[in-house]
């Protein structure tokens, strides 16, 4: 059974910076792409960062320069490093995976899902 499990979220004031975890259990990720993906309320999801079994990274403009996104393989750890945050950042963070091949801008193509983990950015 695949298990995507989140870990990290928080509240944190406007500028600060939040660490987010996701270890993947159940099957091997070597031909699937892990993302981040993120839903505030009222919005539909929006694609965060993704990043290839090979360490290609690709991020949404809205975070590119202020989040990183990494992989530790042989742990199956995906980790999303947030600083510089924003108020409108404030999110349920999903950690996701994709096969290879897939848009890895559309969280559709997302068949794996963790349980999400609250982020939330005060002013």
């Amino acid at each position: 059974q695949v298990q995507l499990v989140e870990s990290g979220g928080g509240l944190v004031q406007a500028g600060g910076s939040l660490r987010l975890s996701c270890a993947a259990s159940g099957r091997t990720f070597s031909r699937y792409v892990m993302g981040w993906i993120r839903q505030a309320p009222g919005k539909e999801r929006d694609f965060v960062a993704a990043i290839s079994w090979s360490s290609r990274t690709y991020y949404a403009d809205s975070v590119k320069g202020r989040f990183t996104i990494s992989g530790d393989n042989p742990k199956n750890t995906v980790t999303l490093q947030m600083n510089s945050l924003k108020p409108e950042d404030t999110a349920i963070y999903y950690c996701a995976a994709a096969p290879f091949g897939s848009n890895w801008v559309d969280p559709d193509e997302y068949n794996y899902w963790g349980q999400g983990t609250q982020v939330t950015v005060s002013s």
